[in-house]
């Protein structure tokens, strides 16, 4: 029952996420709404780090502690943080005390999600190897915090956009998994550069946080409505 013995090298990765996600909380309390944004984006590549650190180490997690370690670390960084940076950075919002529904959203709908994840894969009946049931709930934190970061935030679209999101997570849309180093060094350079300083930023237009931003967009929006498409082709008349 000693803690060490449930302990393994893509835990200490996940509570790097955790801690992320926390410090982000921190920051946006202070008002410091920059730090805040970075560091949840920052969370997004533990999180991408822990799972590839488990095939690396090839750990043998009978327990399911890192299951467990993971999910409760992403509640924190990409449930609660994204849920109480909308709210903090809505906060002037024309209609009163929307901005803290749609940020309960989405901590509601990340904990369903989370909770829905650690269900399927406990079932070994339900196997879906390379896809998500439903939208990731790191795409909280890599649209919001990109989003902020990029120059062009607007609270009334951030407040749409992350209502989708929310309503995403829970959805049964399959999106795709991208696995492999390559993806998380992609992904991760295109987050770090999405951090730098301010004042490097505005030289370049912001441009790798508005490239975040875009990508994280694409991924959300093409998968449902590839999947509408094949609805209507199997729905439509058939020519006989």
């Amino acid at each position: 029952m000693h803690i060490k013995e449930y302990l393994a090298a893509p835990d200490l990765v996940s509570l790097l996420n955790a801690s992320a996600g926390f410090l982000s909380i921190l920051m946006l309390l202070n008002g410091n709404y920059v730090f805040s944004a970075q560091l949840m984006l920052f969370a997004v590549i533990f999180d991408s780090l822990d799972g590839w650190v488990a095939r690396k180490t090839k750990r043998d997690d009978q327990f399911g502690f890192g299951k467990n370690i993971d999910s409760l670390s992403d509640v924190i960084s990409f449930g609660v943080a994204p849920g109480m940076f909308l709210s903090v950075a809505s906060s002037s919002m024309f209609l009163p005390y929307i901005n803290i529904v749609v940020g309960l959203l989405i901590v509601i709908c990340g904990i369903l999600r989370l909770s829905r994840f650690n269900v399927l894969t406990n079932d070994n009946h339900i196997i879906v190897r390379d896809k998500f049931v439903g939208l990731p709930i790191p795409t909280t934190a890599m649209v919001l915090g990109s989003f902020y970061l990029s120059g062009i935030f607007s609270a009334n679209l951030a407040l749409l956009i992350m209502v989708v999101i929310a309503v995403l997570m829970i959805s049964t849309i399959e999106y795709p998994k991208f696995k492999g180093i390559k993806y998380v060094v992609i992904g991760g350079l295109l987050i770090i550069a999405s951090c730098l300083p301010q004042g490097i930023m505005s030289l370049i237009a912001y441009l790798p946080a508005k490239l975040l931003l875009v990508f994280t967009l694409i991924y959300v929006i093409t998968v449902p409505l590839m999947e509408l498409y094949g609805k209507l082709l199997r729905s439509g008349p058939h020519v006989r």
